[in-house]
């Protein structure tokens, strides 16, 4: 009951941010002879992200994401992420806030189908101040087919670059694609980065259970309509 009154507020809270997204008015120029300057469109930021899971005892599997993002629109598209064999489309709404500490929000609503089937309410969000960055990407699934499936996903990560092209920290994770003795998952990632490409390696479960191992290799960039 708690897990569904948790979902219940999750989805009222992304309704009402979508509801109360700020419109764009026109406004006239203070000097009406004056010609105004043509505003650059902001570009598409296409995102590629690939993790391979080496799972202890059981088959490694792949889990391609990409994303792309035009001012506030997201659009996103995922492969074993929710169940293996399932895959899910996203549509979510960016927010951004703050200069130093710089708060960023995206709140989405997305259909997943396969091995799993449902309507999942998500949000993907993080805070910033210099080289801290606490960041979370979480969702509720809601089984269409058999309502006790239903699952709550997340991916709560802690990271500090002493570099700008260096980030450590701790991370955790709590899914469906894969079980192990332990419900919340909990390790450590090193990450590098170099121009438009990242790669993350995370190391779940170490000194707990036998430790799960994801590799993440990311690239980014940005396009305009010509």
């Amino acid at each position: 009951m708690g897990n569904r009154l948790e979902a219940a507020r999750c989805v009222a809270l992304i309704l009402a941010l979508l509801a109360t997204c700020p419109m764009r008015a026109q406004e006239a120029p203070a000097n009406p002879s004056a010609t105004p300057k043509p505003v650059a469109e902001a570009p598409w930021k296409i995102s590629l992200n690939i993790d391979g899971y080496l799972l202890p005892d059981r088959d490694s599997y792949v889990n391609p994401t990409v994303a792309a993002d035009h001012g506030w629109l997201h659009l996103e598209a995922r492969y074993n992420y929710e169940d293996l064999r399932t895959g899910s489309f996203w549509f979510g709404y960016n927010f951004s806030a703050g200069k130093e500490l710089v708060l960023e929000i995206t709140p989405m609503i997305g259909g997943v189908f396969g091995q799993t089937s449902g309507i999942a309410p998500g949000c993907e969000a993080s805070l910033s101040y210099k080289r801290v960055t606490l960041s979370i990407s979480n969702e509720y699934v809601f089984d269409v087919i058999d309502n006790a499936r239903s699952f709550y996903y997340s991916w709560p990560e802690a990271t500090y670059s002493p570099t700008d092209w260096l980030r450590v920290g701790l991370v955790a994770q709590r899914t469906k694609a894969f079980r192990t003795k332990l419900d919340t998952q909990r390790g450590f990632l090193i990450g590098f980065s170099h121009k438009r490409a990242e790669f993350t390696a995370y190391v779940f479960n170490p000194g707990w259970t036998d430790p799960t191992v994801v590799l993440e290799i990311g690239w980014s960039f940005f396009k305009r309509k010509h």
